[in-house]
C-alpha cells in the first residue's frame, strides 16, 4: 500500500503522480526526437554545401555517415 492511499484525496494524488510520470516519459521522447532532428539538420547542411560546390567526395562521405547513424 502506498502512503498516498492513506491520505485524504489519495485517488487525486495517485492520478497526479501518474500524469507527472506520463509527462516525464513524453518529455524524454520529445528530447530524443529533437536530437534526431538536429542530427538530420546537420546532415542536410553537410550535403548542401558540398553539392553547391560540386564536391562529390564530400557528398558521398556525408551520406555514408548518415546511413551509419541509422
Amino acid at each position: 500500500m502506498e502512503l498516498s492511499s492513506l491520505r485524504p484525496g489519495a485517488a487525486r494524488v495517485a492520478e497526479l503522480e501518474q500524469r507527472v510520470s506520463d509527462l516525464e516519459s513524453d518529455l524524454t521522447e520529445l528530447r530524443r526526437h529533437q536530437l534526431r532532428l538536429a542530427e538530420l539538420v546537420d546532415v542536410v547542411q553537410e550535403l548542401l554545401i558540398p553539392v553547391a560546390s560540386r564536391d562529390e567526395k564530400a557528398v558521398h562521405e556525408a551520406i555514408e555517415r548518415f546511413q551509419g547513424s541509422l
